[in-house]
């Protein structure tokens, strides 16, 4: 999925859509390849389910993370580090960057949407159909377009990460593909594939399948 990006990838989308363990599962996916990768934690909003909750793995695995300097305290505070420009100026490697839920998260983009223009990226808006009770596709065309807004960048790809945690299975899958493809029509952006938990085989038709682990888990199961 990775070799179809620009060098700097973008990670949005709505809270919950699953964002976090897609960048988590692309950064170990992309130095497995032997590239360089840098995880940058833009989400200054959200506390819970954030990419600087991973530092070990990284460590273990050779990547690089950039986070909130308050980022794991109880002082978790707006302060991203000016390395996070540095890292996007850098031009050697892959950088990922998971930006906080909702259009509220994707404001502190913003500050770099001129930089990210200037050294080319993508951005994936991460979408998971089984997130509501009741989904519907206008609702989120319009969250992506105020997300597109309060960053002032562009969504290049759709992700389709819909799930319902261990009850997925691959008529979960398969059946959230006429959402995928509704909000790609209202919104012009394409699909780029599906995001797999370990052992769902959706094999959509001329969409690709990005099998992914389970990092990111809710605080119950852990017990």
């Amino acid at each position: 999925m990775l070799e179809k990006l620009e060098p700097c990838v973008v990670i949005c989308g709505h809270y919950g859509a699953g964002k976090t363990n897609l960048t988590v599962n692309l950064a170990l996916s992309a130095a497995q390849a032997g590239e360089a990768v840098t995880v940058i934690d833009m989400d200054i909003v959200n506390p819970y389910f954030r990419t600087a909750d991973f530092r070990e793995l990284f460590r273990e695995a050779g990547v690089r993370l950039i986070a909130p300097v308050y980022a794991g305290t109880n002082l978790d505070l707006p302060v991203l580090p000016p390395s996070v420009g540095t890292a996007i100026r850098g031009g050697a490697g892959r950088v990922l960057l998971d930006v906080g839920g909702d259009d509220d998260g994707a404001v502190a983009l913003g500050g770099f949407s001129a930089l990210l223009e200037e050294q080319g990226y993508s951005m994936l808006y991460v979408v998971n159909s089984r997130r509501e009770p009741e989904p519907d596709p206008r609702e989120e065309a319009e969250l992506l377009r105020r997300i597109q807004a309060a960053s002032r960048l562009r969504v290049t790809h759709l992700v389709n990460n819909t799930n319902l945690g261990p009850e997925t299975t691959p008529e979960v899958i398969r059946g959230s593909f006429p959402y995928l493809e509704e909000v790609s029509r209202l919104t012009g952006v394409p699909v780029l594939g599906t995001a797999a938990g370990e052992g769902t085989a959706p094999f959509p038709e001329g969409g690709e399948v990005l099998p992914v682990r389970i990092y990111v888990k809710p605080p119950w199961s852990l017990s």
